[in-house]
């Protein structure tokens, strides 16, 4: 006979967001389905999934953990595994995903929300410079005086890019930048596939006080192809080694934007206190790239490059209220990831005083886990996309940050 797992009400567990309490609100469904409507900060972490990477994704065993599903039984399963695997708060959501909307929780679509409506959000008020697909176009055949940043991962950048674009991941942009464009008045276009990097990057060259004028290409490589605009395939351009002089000023920059944030300051020795917290979650994380993590990090920390962490908050931290310690070498990229994920409500703190000495574990990567043939599959992921699918999508991301202002659990505070 079945365990019976408590129950936990929708009401209960908006609170407990609400309160920033810990917890982990878990859709075990497949993410094709999950994608398709769920509460703004349920995390998705499939029924096959669990025995792989719950204890990765979510550390502490007495976590608070409510798992739901729509009705396909699935959630009964999930507390099981979870319960084998050790963990002791289990709790199933009473009447799934159906009794979150009839109390009048809002449901969302696509994958990595929380990321993408915050990003529409500091869209809407600081009126992030953008510029047209038509109007980048015309600046690069004109050959003017600028550079497109592209500030997606490297190999989504292989797959399709701007012409001429350079890939500069997210987290990147602030402490490479100057080297990019060491011209002043050189205009730094950001670009993305939809909209969220793009806001973001720019943005975070706005909050960091760059002397370039910067704006991000309006829709990214969607846009860019609804303009009937081609795209390069194939590319490998990145960016350029920075000059410790710039280095050193963009972490100073770096370091005001994240204090305006509100981000903490933490030594090592706070990392091994927050270990030792057995009612706090503490979430490590190395925002540089995978290959300087793979050539030394710090000992328990995770990859969690700072671009994808900000857009992939979800996926990577699925424990709300849970706190954050990030790490670098250079004083830019953990500050100015922290700076967006204290604004998403997060609990940050950045490590300061680091030597290349304290990097000391090496080892590759964990292999990257295979596509489900459940996955979701992005508009914004290939040109091969109808049109009408790009267009519907960018008007959803539109139309994010008033169906934020009705969901209400957010927390975020732009600066």
């Amino acid at each position: 006979m079945p365990t019976p797992f408590p129950l936990m009400t929708c009401q209960a567990v908006r609170q407990a967001l609400l309160n920033k309490q810990e917890i982990a609100l878990l859709d075990v469904r497949e993410e094709d389905v999950f994608a398709q409507a769920h509460p703004l900060f349920a995390a998705n972490l499939p029924l096959a999934r669990l025995d792989p990477d719950a204890r990765r994704r979510i550390p502490r065993l007495d976590t608070l953990i409510v798992a739901y599903d729509d009705g396909e039984g699935l959630a009964q399963a999930a507390a099981q595994i979870l319960q084998q695997l050790g963990y002791s708060q289990v709790h199933l959501l009473d009447g799934g995903l159906q009794s979150w909307q009839q109390a009048g929780g809002e449901l969302f679509k696509d994958v990595n929300v929380p990321s993408k409506a915050f990003g529409e959000l500091v869209d809407a008020q600081r009126h992030t410079p953008m510029l047209s697909a038509q109007e980048v176009k015309a600046l690069l055949e004109a050959q003017a005086n600028v550079v497109v940043l592209d500030a997606r991962r490297f190999d989504e950048y292989q797959t399709m890019n701007i012409p001429t674009s350079i890939s500069v991941p997210g987290a990147e942009l602030v402490l490479r930048a100057t080297a990019m464009a060491p011209d002043p008045s050189t205009r730094i276009i950001v670009n993305c596939a939809g909209r969220t990097r793009s806001i973001i990057g720019t943005q975070s060259l706005v909050n960091a006080g760059i002397a370039n004028p910067v704006a991000a290409l309006r829709n990214g490589t969607i846009g860019w192809s609804l303009a009937g605009q081609t795209l390069e395939h194939g590319a490998g351009r990145q960016a350029n080694q920075v000059p410790e002089t710039q280095r050193l000023a963009a972490a100073q920059r770096a370091r005001a934007v994240a204090d305006r944030a509100g981000v903490k300051r933490a030594q090592l020795a706070d990392v091994a206190r927050f270990r030792s917290e057995t009612m706090r979650t503490s979430y490590c994380l190395d925002v540089r790239t995978p290959e300087e993590f793979a050539a030394g990090h710090l000992s328990g920390f995770a990859s969690a490059p700072g671009g994808q962490l900000v857009q992939e908050t979800d996926v990577t931290m699925p424990v709300r209220g849970a706190r954050a310690v990030l790490a670098d070498l250079d004083g830019v990229r953990a500050n100015m990831t922290a700076s967006w994920l204290a604004q998403m409500g997060w609990e940050m703190w950045v490590l300061d005083g680091l030597q290349a000495a304290d990097f000391r574990e090496t080892g590759q990567l964990p292999p990257p886990v295979s596509p489900s043939p459940h996955r979701y599959r992005r508009p914004y992921e290939g040109t091969n996309n109808p049109h009408a699918a790009m267009q519907a999508y960018l008007d959803w991301e539109y139309g994010l940050v008033a169906q934020l202002a009705r969901d209400g659990t957010h927390g975020f505070k732009v600066l």
